[in-house]
This record gives structure tokens, sequence and C-alpha cells, in this order.
């Protein structure tokens, strides 16, 4: 059973690892409005009904990449309960790759899928 568990938390965070620069342009696209960490972190907990929620600090490194990558842009703000903020918004580029982006993860999706359908569950 502990194999089990240990080989679950392994394909999920492999799963994770490709699905989460996806989930972050699609949380942002959404917004309307520029986010920083915290917001974004809970509205994924949020519209992913808690499957693509993790540690707020490992979305850092994947805003940074988006960010050099040219697909988001950000700006600080100051608050006034902390630290200042870094606010994250997509860009146009961020959208066009978004919808390439979301064309292959549903071409993905329905060729597992179809593989999968002859299992029973």
């Amino acid at each position: 059973m502990v194999d089990d568990d240990v080989h679950l938390k392994k394909f999920q965070k492999e799963l994770s690892a490709g699905t989460v620069s996806l989930a972050l342009l699609a949380v942002l696209a959404q917004a309307g409005e520029p986010l920083y960490g915290y917001l974004i972190a809970k509205e994924l907990e949020r519209v992913g009904q808690g499957v693509l929620s993790g540690k707020q600090s490992a979305l850092y490194p994947v805003l940074r990449n988006l960010e050099a990558a040219g697909l988001l842009e950000s700006h600080i703000e100051p608050s006034s309960s902390g630290p200042p903020r870094r606010y994250y918004r997509i860009n146009n580029r961020g959208r066009e790759v978004l919808t390439q982006w979301r064309q292959a993860w549903q071409a993905t999706r329905d060729s597992v899928d179809s593989v999968l359908e002859g299992i029973p569950q």
C-alpha cells in the first residue's frame, strides 16, 4: 500500500509539473486584473478543486519563467499588510500561447481518454 501511495504521489507530481504553466496562464487570462502570487494560488485552488493546489512558493519560479518567456508582465506595488507585492498579468503573446497550449492539452487529454476508455473501472 505504501508503494502505491508513493507511485501515486510521483504520478501526480509529474502531471502537475506539466500543467501548472497552462493553469497559471488560464487563471490570469480569466482574472481581468493583475493578481499577486497568493491570489493566484487561491484561485488555482478554487477553480481546480484542490487538484492543482500545492505550495504557493512553487508557483513563483513558474511565474518568473512565464514572464521571462514574454508571456506575462509584472509590476510591484506596496502593501499595507507586509512587503511589496508583485502583480502578474497575461499579455497578448501569453494569450496566443495559451490558445496553442489549450489545443495541445485538449488533444492530449482526448487521446489519453480514448486509450483509457477500454479499461474497466
